[in-house]
């Protein structure tokens, strides 16, 4: 599968996983200064129509047709830090399971991101099976190499636009393999701006996810 289109499936499936729990933070109290009471502002003057976006733009726009036909994921299990999920994004069957870090440390410090998420999904209809790949939360540096590290074992990660994956694919199996038996995983790449970040996984509970997703995609 071309790596554009696996990048565009994990933004949707994503997003996807991110809206049902915006959805069910509380709303503001009832004290907080409505937003009515501020002065409006004049309306603005109608702006000249966008220039037609590039393809890989596109992509990303066109992403909730796909949720539309079937890509709202289905959570399966929730197993300690990740959480087991069946999708159906243009009527391929996916189940994937996904984290979010426990801990993240940019340097310089405190330099805002957007979220971050670590995948390991199967594709039937592909003959993919527990692929790792990583949503790092900004455009990695073009040619640049991101890493995964388990134990004492170091993973090389190839990258594109905000996306990770094993660059050496006999490696995969291995490191699901190191990822069921041990405790962290830690990410390391660098943005397009230079900013380094580190990010640590807690994989309490992987084994489990990935064996509830085995279950649901043979």
């Amino acid at each position: 599968m071309d790596r554009r289109w696996q990048l565009a499936c994990l933004l949707l499936i994503a997003a996807a996983f991110v809206v049902p729990a915006q959805a069910q933070q509380p709303a503001a109290p009832a004290s907080a200064a409505p937003a009515a009471a501020v002065k409006p502002k004049p309306r603005p003057a109608p702006k000249p129509a966008p220039a037609k976006p590039p393809a890989a733009a596109q992509e990303r726009h066109e992403a909730p047709a796909v949720h539309e036909a079937g890509g709202q994921p289905k959570l399966l299990g929730q197993y300690a830090e990740w959480g087991a999920y069946t999708a159906s994004p243009s009527g391929k069957k996916v189940c994937f399971t996904i984290s979010k870090p426990t801990s993240s440390q940019t340097n310089p410090p405190n330099r805002p991101r957007n979220p971050v998420y670590m995948f390991i999904s199967t594709r039937p209809a592909d003959k993919v099976t527990n692929e790792v790949s990583i949503i790092i939360g900004y455009p990695f540096k073009p040619g640049s190499e991101a890493s995964a590290q388990v134990g004492s074992t170091s993973f090389a990660l190839y990258t594109q636009q905000d996306g990770a994956w094993i660059k050496n694919a006999a490696e995969e199996a291995q490191m699901v393999d190191a990822m069921r038996g041990g405790d962290n995983a830690i990410v390391k790449g660098e943005s397009a701006k230079g900013t380094q970040t580190t990010d640590t996984f807690n994989l309490k509970g992987v084994s489990q996810a990935l064996d509830r997703m085995a279950q649901e995609c043979k």
